[in-house]
């Protein structure tokens, strides 16, 4: 072999092993820290579908509890070389962070964030058939019906620390009405108990609620934004009757502090394109989702002004969980 040649091989060599140690040693996985179904799991099955044909092969893995806090733990304190991504949200990067006493990770330092994939408003839902028993067609009616009946009521939520949780504490603490709450394991249990007549309200992700409000089984009575959503148009802001109520809920991709920076521009390149491509807008439509533009620098620091906010929230509404 000539020298020349030689010197090709072995650059080619260099380049080859440079490259292996960029990259992650093992097939993307994407944990959802809450139960398959649910707008958090759907949303990263979109992105893994898109993204596969630049990251390769992406596995979706739900690993629920504590409130989303279990798998975002697992995926904080994974190996460099299990190469997992963690779908966060709000509840694990802002809430959850201030509302339990010993919290296994830290939402800013243990983190990179990689994409914002979507804001949306949590919505006040009643089960329809029981709203038209009690004559409640309104927030401002759900109100007067639980300063009338105190300690009565339940309300349901996704599990303690959600943002559902958060939602139906700062509505009971403007409006000034007592009751009891009754957490489960992700907003399908949540709503199943709604329907059922085991709760009286949830306020659930829009993505979530939004078919069996459609459908006729839930009634909306109010957004939890500023502003209405134009999936439901005709539904008023609760902050029109309950005055300084505004919560919204989002969602986006972090990895952990140790992957590269080069690695996380690479999955946010990819992931946006899934998530603006047309088939990837024209799913999360269907869920009442608009995909976000904010990628790596930007949404690190909407995260952490996420995370200001709802210790301000969470310390004025002195909420605590053991």
């Amino acid at each position: 072999m000539s020298l020349r040649s030689t010197l090709f091989s072995v650059g080619l060599t260099c380049v080859a092993t440079f490259a292996m140690a960029q990259s992650p040693s093992a097939p993307l996985t994407i944990v959802v820290p809450y139960p398959a179904g649910g707008p958090l799991d759907t949303s990263a099955r979109i992105v893994a579908d898109g993204a596969a044909a630049q990251l390769g092969s992406i596995t979706v893995e739900n690993k629920p509890g504590a409130g989303g806090s279990t798998g975002a733990d697992q995926v904080a304190k994974s190996p460099k070389t299990s190469n997992q991504v963690l779908m966060g949200a709000v509840a694990t990067h802002a809430v959850n962070p201030w509302l339990y006493k010993n919290f296994p990770y830290n939402a800013l330092k243990d983190f990179k964030p990689i994409a914002l994939v979507a804001r949306t408003p949590n919505v006040l839902v009643v089960s329809a058939a029981q709203a038209a028993k009690l004559g409640i067609k309104t927030t401002p009616d759900l109100v007067q019906y639980l300063k009338k009946n105190p300690d009565q009521a339940k309300y349901g939520s996704g599990g303690n620390g959600s943002i559902g949780h958060i939602s139906a504490e700062m509505f009971k603490s403007l409006t000034n009405t007592k009751m009891g709450h009754t957490p489960f394991q992700g907003s399908k249990p949540a709503l199943a108990a709604l329907e059922s007549g085991q709760v009286l309200m949830v306020f659930d992700n829009l993505a979530s609620a939004l078919p069996q409000i459609q459908s006729g089984k839930l009634l909306a009575l109010g957004v939890t934004t500023l502003s209405r959503n134009e999936a439901l148009p005709n539904v008023p802001s609760i902050n029109d009757s309950v005055q300084g109520f505004n919560v919204s809920t989002w969602f986006g991709l972090f990895a952990p502090t140790s992957l590269p920076d080069a690695d996380a521009r690479r999955y946010a390149n990819a992931f946006s394109a899934a998530m603006h491509s047309p088939a990837g807008k024209e799913k999360f439509k269907k869920m009442g989702v608009t995909p976000e533009e904010l990628t790596l620098d930007g949404f690190a620091q909407f995260v952490r002004s996420e995370n200001s906010k709802y210790e301000f929230l969470i310390r004025a509404a002195k909420i605590k969980i053991d």
